[in-house]
């Protein structure tokens, strides 16, 4: 039976179990599948803007600077050639998007073969933190030196109307705050644990059932 541990936020100790079994199944690892889940994020992340500006478009006169013949000097067309200064870049890159895609049950795959890789390391944490009034970054200081996470890359997945948590934890410099309907392999891999709180257990349960 797979299990994640409850720690006590305070005391930082196992105060319960959550059993995940009947929630999700482990899949067959495919590393190609994960290497083309990441690429295929972090090129349609890519916003694309970048541009430069080709002789059309350079703000020069296009008039022949001298005469063709006759002056010994060498032949120029226009001050808006790319060998001088100023002028328009050759090849230089233009704005475009380039979009790959990744059919839902390759994306299902990856994420449910990190969150078993995660499970088998004790890489995921659910935490028993006392319902909060008001942000306070002193609270999560504190929940993450007890818990020994304060030098580790933290993913924490929080529901999107916990504006409190959330304002919590965003000023730390190692946590990086998900949603629980934005997942993604990038983020998830580039975590040394996944954290979440016990109010949020069902959410949890919910968002990893959808990977099976």
């Amino acid at each position: 039976m797979k299990t994640i541990p409850i720690y006590d936020a305070i005391q930082g100790k196992t105060v319960d179990n959550i059993s995940i079994s009947d929630v999700i199944e482990q899949k067959e690892k495919s590393p190609a599948t994960f290497a083309c889940a990441l690429r295929v994020l972090r090129q349609n992340w890519r916003q694309g803007t970048v541009a430069c500006k080709t002789r059309g478009e350079v703000s020069f006169s296009n008039k022949k600077p001298w005469k063709q013949k006759g002056t010994g000097r060498a032949r120029v067309s226009s001050l808006r050639s790319p060998l001088w200064r100023k002028g328009g870049i050759i090849f230089g890159p233009q704005a475009r998007v380039r979009r790959l895609d990744m059919n839902v049950k390759q994306r299902r795959v990856v994420l449910n073969n990190l969150f078993f890789s995660m499970l088998k390391n004790d890489a995921i944490r659910c935490l028993d933190v006392a319902q909060m009034q008001k942000p306070s970054t002193k609270i999560a200081r504190n929940v993450l030196n007890v818990n020994a996470l304060q030098d580790k890359k933290v993913v924490i997945f929080l529901p999107f109307h916990d504006e409190v948590s959330a304002a919590t934890f965003r000023n730390m410099p190692n946590i990086n705050i998900l949603l629980f309907d934005e997942p993604n392999a990038y983020d998830l891999s580039n975590s040394d644990y996944w954290v979440f709180l016990k109010k949020d257990v069902e959410l949890f349960k919910e968002m990893i059932a959808r990977w099976n």
